[in-house]
């Protein structure tokens, strides 16, 4: 998988470099580069961003170093191109999304700034040939910018790439799993902290009812999850 951000802070993915995804691209399980935006612009100043047409407070991104930018990302990669504009106003990341994302070949991240990306962007490359577009919210709160987002999906969406989790088993018992629910609590040595005591099945050395257990705790997790939503 090819993953590229574009971003005006281009040092923001230094996190990159760590732990599984930074193994993974050492590997070359995945290939991962940053695109400064500023990069495409075209005046002495490097700016990419104006005031929004209508008024109002904050600064818009210009679309036309977005569309240079992108534009160099689709030119000769091969396959098609998914783009994943950051913003809160796109709908819901989910474990789901997670999965689709991780099927695709060439990743695009388009880190917004100030007040969003000029919506012409993503109007244009939904009807070019060989781009889909994302719009995503990694919540329902606001951001200083789409980085931090960008990350949290790349690391979603990598984590399931095969070979990059060391025992793919772990996958199938996690939470947000395919049939929606959340995990089991989880317990280790020692068996008593801080008069906390580990559930009694879970040292009794059968297996049946231990399952049975985190089955029963997962539901309970899961229906107690969508109550407080």
């Amino acid at each position: 998988m090819k993953i590229t951000a574009i971003t005006i802070f281009p040092e923001y993915f230094a996190p990159m470099k760590l732990s599984l995804i930074g193994k993974a691209i050492e590997s070359n399980l995945i290939s991962f580069k940053t695109v400064d935006l500023r990069e495409f612009t075209t005046d002495n100043h490097r700016t990419v961003d104006d005031t929004p047409y209508g008024g109002g407070a904050g600064m818009v991104m210009k679309p036309e170093p977005w569309g240079e930018a992108i534009d160099a990302e689709l030119v000769g990669g091969g396959e098609v191109l998914d783009l994943i504009i950051l913003t809160p106003s796109g709908a819901r990341f989910n474990q789901s999304k997670a999965r689709e994302l991780a099927a695709s070949k060439n990743l695009v991240f388009a880190c917004g700034r100030y007040e969003g990306i000029d919506a012409r962007v993503a109007e244009h490359y939904k009807q070019v040939a060989g781009a889909r577009v994302h719009e995503i919210s990694i919540g329902d709160y606001v951001l200083n910018g789409g980085e931090v987002a960008a990350l949290v999906i790349i690391e979603a969406i990598t984590r399931l790439i095969p070979g990059v989790i060391g025992n793919p088993e772990s996958l199938l018992e996690e939470s947000h799993n395919e049939i929606g629910e959340v995990e089991y609590p989880v317990y280790t040595k020692p068996t008593i902290w801080r008069g906390l005591e580990v559930p009694e099945v879970l040292t009794s050395g059968n297996h049946g009812e231990i399952a049975r257990w985190r089955r029963e705790e997962g539901l309970r997790r899961s229906e107690s999850l969508r109550k407080s939503e």
